[in-house]
């Protein structure tokens, strides 16, 4: 097999952003102004907190076990194959979906080019979803999206260096070219009132179902590198605190500038939540008469994307290679091609289910929901799988190993508790019946093996299990901001879900096992060099 090189510090940063700065730039902050008003800018740095308190748990995983589509294997080797299996699934439910939503973002800005000549662009898009000819179109981008994947690691790093600068130079520009064409300060309101019309249940609603947490998700994109990574023991935890830091800074100055550059007449008419943007920030720059940068803004529309959706059919395929290899999935999943070490038939597949994926959910909203859900739902068993760690093997190598884990995991659980709520009812239950439906294939590769040590695997994931039928019924009885029946009001539904995460959290911890798959975890910390310094 010919060897690849691996990555760099600072391809590895220009890799993660160019996961992280996606779609969610050119409609992130619309769909947020939309829900929450001003308060969408409160939104921002509350969907990075989250996502910060979340990636604390992981660089210490990360950093212990070096391995591609690592995050698939965490929580198998602190609480057995079944617990794995939910958590690998609800984090591949949510990669594969981020393939389709790329290419949607770009058709739905097609859709709304404004020039004469581009008049049959317009037929991509009808009521907000993408029509059967746009999804000629969406096919045709996730093709090339897996084509750009098909050979080597080193053509994927050198193509998204490329697209990461451009993807954070015209954000950049966006910004300052906005503000200085026309900021109306009067659009931030002069009271809490003004500023957050929808009160402040609004900020939470956008930071989930806005696409907010969708939009920094891509963290994970370091993590699921793992051995591909040079000196991975430092730079998993840099690249990621790197490119969360960079692109909140960039998210959060996008929301700021896309409240100040609303016309306030538009404003008059239907307020926040009237606004119909079909292309936000290109939108905008027309309306201002900056008609020359919304060609740019259109042509971004391309590349920030494709850029994702590039980097997101490695990561995807190395996540399916991974539960390929847990023995729950079928095995020529796992087969890699020995030429480039690259798993082609998992990509391959991820391509087949995507275009599925897309064929149903034709709205960017409606994939950004699902995708934000699926992976809190997966994000569940970091904090609860890093502590059970440190309790059954506290003689592993842990690179990174900070003192605050014990305060941060606790944390972390209860916030992504929390954001899963946010999503909203129905959307809370459809994607964890969606995570349900990958059971079948762990109870068959398990009845071909016989069952083997059931009860331990039970014991192991009955935690989640509980868990998940818990926060869809306080999902349903929630209050009404949150889609629910109203039977508990907010903030007291926050309240109760923090209170029962914190003893979901202490059982998940209790629950941990001892198992075969930790001698399978001590061969892949066995590879770890760590500094006596």
């Amino acid at each position: 097999m010919q060897k690849q090189p691996k990555i760099g510090l600072f391809s590895l940063v220009m890799l993660a952003l160019s996961s992280i700065i996606g779609s969610g730039w050119l409609f992130g902050s619309g769909e947020a102004a939309m829900v929450a008003g001003p308060a969408a800018i409160v939104a921002w740095i509350v969907g990075a907190i989250v996502i910060m308190a979340i990636a604390f748990n992981y660089v210490e995983l990360g950093a212990m076990f070096p391995e591609s589509g690592g995050m698939s294997r965490y929580a198998q080797y602190s609480h057995g194959p079944l617990l794995g299996f939910i958590a690998a699934w609800a984090n591949w439910v949510s990669l594969v979906t981020i393939i389709p939503i790329e290419a949607v973002a770009a058709v739905q800005y097609m859709s709304s080019w404004p020039w004469a000549w581009a008049n049959w662009t317009r037929q991509f898009v009808a009521h907000g979803n993408v029509t059967t000819m746009g999804l000629l179109i969406v096919f045709l981008f996730m093709l090339v999206f897996t084509l750009l994947n098909f050979w080597s690691i080193s053509l994927l790093t050198r193509f998204t260096s490329l697209i990461a600068v451009f993807k954070m130079v015209i954000p950049a520009l966006t910004i300052i070219l906005l503000m200085a064409s026309g900021f109306h300060s009067a659009n931030f309101g002069h009271s809490w009132q003004t500023f957050a019309p929808n009160g402040s249940a609004a900020i939470f609603q956008a930071t989930t179902a806005s696409g907010i947490i969708f939009s920094y998700n891509a963290f994970q994109t370091v993590i699921n590198m793992g051995s591909e990574i040079k000196d991975s023991r430092h730079n998993v935890a840099r690249g990621i605190a790197i490119s969360l830091l960079i692109s909140a800074v960039i998210y959060t100055l996008l929301q700021v500038t896309f409240i100040g550059s609303v016309p306030p007449h538009l404003l008059a008419q239907g307020g926040w939540h009237g606004l119909n943007f079909a292309s936000p920030f290109a939108d905008l720059a027309i309306l201002l008469g900056l008609q020359w940068w919304s060609i740019l803004l259109y042509l971004d529309a391309f590349v920030s994307p494709f850029g994702t959706g590039v980097t997101f059919v490695a990561v995807t395929s190395r996540t399916l290679w991974a539960m390929a290899k847990n023995q729950h999935m079928p095995q020529w999943l796992g087969r890699l091609n020995h030429h480039y070490g690259i798993p082609r038939l998992a990509m391959a597949a991820n391509l087949i289910i995507s275009l599925l994926m897309v064929s149903i959910f034709r709205n960017w909203s409606v994939l950004a929901s699902v995708i934000s859900t699926s992976t809190l739902i997966a994000y569940l068993t970091g904090p609860v799988t890093v502590i059970a760690l440190r309790k059954l093997r506290p003689d592993f190598k842990r690179p990174v190993a900070s003192k605050w884990l014990r305060f941060v995991a606790p944390v972390a659980f209860i916030l992504a508790s929390l954001a899963t709520y946010w999503a909203m009812w129905p959307t809370t239950i459809q994607v964890i019946l969606v995570i349900l439906l990958g059971l079948p294939f762990y109870v068959y590769y398990e009845w071909r093996r016989g069952f083997p040590d059931f009860r331990q695997q039970l014991k192991g994931s009955l935690w989640l299990i509980v868990y998940l039928v818990f926060l869809s019924v306080v999902s349903y009885l929630g209050s009404r901001p949150f889609g629910g029946t109203g039977w508990l009001h907010y903030p007291w539904d926050f309240v109760l879900i923090s209170v029962v995460a914190y003893g979901f959290y202490r059982w998940g911890v209790a629950s941990r096992i001892e198992s075969s798959e930790l001698a399978a975890a001590a061969k892949v910390n066995e590879q770890v060099e760590v500094d006596d310094k």
